[in-house]
């Protein structure tokens, strides 16, 4: 091994941007995934159970077999045509409005949305606003840009709208405000018409863009939505969709919806970032589209995380102690829990008994969250949920 004449620390040479804590949450995060002894509550991640193994393949033989090129090749960096209609079809189906051509663009997933979105607007110290708690990976997005993200409280209606009201009266003054209000991580609660319709409103007031994370949105138990933020005011709302939790996320494949002006910044941002989206990845989705197969999978998926909800609340109402207290999501992969002892240590100690948690604090971006915890119901065996809870509800006990 070559040796230099001076050692050299290369973290300090990192981009100041890039010292964020929030990236090594979703490091610990995944890192759980890869330990087959612990029962994990932390990642939420799909069950590979509703993965379309043998549907994705009989699609990438008749895509080889017919030599269709556009599969394996660069795509256009808005998205190749037939997926960009059937991504369109689908919104206008499920949300009773069509994007125009010039108001979509195909994504890698819906975290490049949220990279694309801070690339395009965020300056150092400009404000966005999130839910608190939040997607720990948009307060990463958001912080490598070095904005200032400020946290708005939400409940079991979801974003509390007149705090943030009364916030922008005082003279607040964001350039985003990022929302996830369907099914949301970590919390699990939904936005109120009543809330949506506020928000909105505010958003034209005060000149901001609501940026509408839809990741669960498809995912309602009951198969039920409400009006989504972009349908309700497209001149004001960009929509980042994704198809990770609703295909697979191996294809990495999501969409962004709003305003033209806005989409075509992302679409010049995006060509710098990662040129296109995969074509292969967007032929299989639109082929699952166009045959019906993804309103099937959504069928089985949502009886599947119904059931899997179910098991954990009643897992949580048989165990947990007193002082424990926890959110009744209608859809999703998540529970929120606030408990009475500090949930880090909760967490560690969770680990050396079998058990993997999040806890709270890295879902804010103010440091509160100390004694809350997100469990995720959606990849865990139904047996496995009453003993996990078992255990760290004896764990609480202890503490």
């Amino acid at each position: 091994m070559a040796v230099t004449p001076q050692s050299r620390q290369w973290h300090e040479l990192f981009a100041a941007r890039t010292r964020n804590d929030a990236g090594d949450g979703i490091a610990v995060i995944l890192g759980f995934l890869g330990n087959p002894e612990l029962i994990s509550f932390a990642g939420g991640f799909p069950d590979p159970a509703t993965f379309p193994a043998d549907r994705t393949a009989a699609i990438l033989q008749e895509l080889a077999s017919a030599g269709d090129a556009s599969a394996f090749q660069y795509a256009p960096t808005r998205g190749l045509a037939g997926p960009r209609d059937a991504i369109a079809g689908r919104i206008e189906l499920l949300q009773g409005a069509r994007p125009d051509d010039d108001e979509l663009l195909i994504t890698s997933g819906g975290i490049e949305g949220l990279e694309l979105v801070s690339k395009s607007f965020l300056d150092q110290g400009d404000t966005t606003v999130v839910e608190g708690p939040t997607y720990l990976g948009a307060i990463m997005a958001f912080r490598n840009y070095e904005a200032e993200v400020v946290a708005v409280p939400l409940d079991d209606d979801g974003l509390d709208v007149d705090d943030l009201a009364g916030r922008l009266a005082a003279g607040l003054r964001p350039k985003l405000l990022y929302t996830i209000p369907d099914h949301q991580n970590p919390a699990g609660v939904t936005l109120s018409v009543e809330r949506r319709l506020a928000l909105v409103e505010l958003a034209r007031r005060y000149g901001f863009l609501i940026v509408e994370d839809v990741a669960y949105r498809e995912l309602g138990f009951d198969g039920s939505a409400l009006p989504s933020l972009w349908s309700m005011g497209p001149d004001v709302v960009l929509q980042a969709g994704t198809t990770s939790k609703t295909f697979f996320p191996g294809v990495r494949l999501g969409w962004a919806v709003g305003p033209a002006e806005v989409v075509a910044q992302l679409a010049s941002a995006k060509q710098n970032t990662d040129q296109c989206a995969a074509a292969l990845g967007q032929r299989l989705f639109e082929e699952y589209v166009r045959r019906g197969w993804i309103d099937e999978q959504l069928e089985r998926s949502r009886a599947l995380y119904a059931r899997r909800c179910a098991r954990l609340l009643a897992a949580l109402e048989r165990s947990m102690p007193p002082g424990v207290e926890w959110t009744r999501p209608s859809g999703g992969f998540f529970s929120w829990l606030t408990l009475p002892v500090d949930a880090r240590e909760l967490a560690l100690r969770a680990v050396e008994n079998g058990i993997a948690i999040v806890p709270g604090a890295p879902f804010y971006p103010d440091g509160r969250g100390t004694t809350n915890v997100r469990l995720s119901f959606s990849n865990v065996g139904d047996e496995l949920i009453d003993v996990g809870i078992d255990r760290l509800a004896a764990l609480i006990r202890a503490s």
